[in-house]
C-alpha cells in the first residue's frame, strides 16, 4: 500500500516536470562566430584573436531548430566571470542571430560566448583573445 501511494506521488510530483522537459524546443547551433561586424545577415572580419582597442565584437550564431520559436542566451565571459547575458528569439526553424559587446581596452586575454538554450543547456561556445 505504501509502494502505490509512494508512486502515485511521485507520479503527481514529476509529471509536470515531465511535460516542460518536452516541451523544450530542439536547437543546433550550426554556426558560430566572433566577428568586427555583421552586414546583410553574415559575419564580417570572423576572427580569434583581436587588437585591445577594438571597441566591440559581435558573436554571430547560426541555428536550426525543431519550432519557428526558441529563446537562447548569448552569454559573454571574460576570463571566465560572466560580463553580459543576451537573451535573443528566433522566429523560424532556421535562423541567424547576434548580440554585441563593448570590449573594454583593459580587458585583454581570453574570452568567450557560450551559447546557452532556454534550459540552461550549452549548445555551443567559441574562445577568443584581445591583444594588449
Amino acid at each position: 500500500m505504501k509502494l502505490k501511494i509512494f508512486s502515485s506521488l511521485a507520479v503527481i510530483v514529476f509529471l509536470p516536470f515531465l511535460a516542460l522537459a518536452q516541451d523544450t524546443p530542439k536547437l543546433t547551433v550550426e554556426d558560430i562566430r566572433i566577428c568586427t561586424s555583421v552586414e546583410d545577415r553574415q559575419p564580417v572580419g570572423a576572427d580569434t584573436s583581436f587588437a585591445g582597442d577594438i571597441g566591440h565584437l559581435y558573436c554571430f550564431t547560426g541555428l536550426s531548430g525543431d519550432r519557428d520559436y526558441a529563446t537562447l542566451y548569448h552569454v559573454w565571459y571574460y576570463k571566465d566571470k560572466e560580463m553580459l547575458k543576451v537573451e535573443l528569439n528566433t522566429k523560424a526553424k532556421t535562423w541567424r542571430t547576434w548580440s554585441t559587446k563593448r570590449i573594454p581596452d583593459s580587458c585583454t586575454g581570453g574570452w568567450r560566448v557560450d551559447v546557452l538554450s532556454s534550459d540552461g543547456t550549452v549548445l555551443g561556445s567559441m574562445e577568443f583573445t584581445i591583444r594588449e
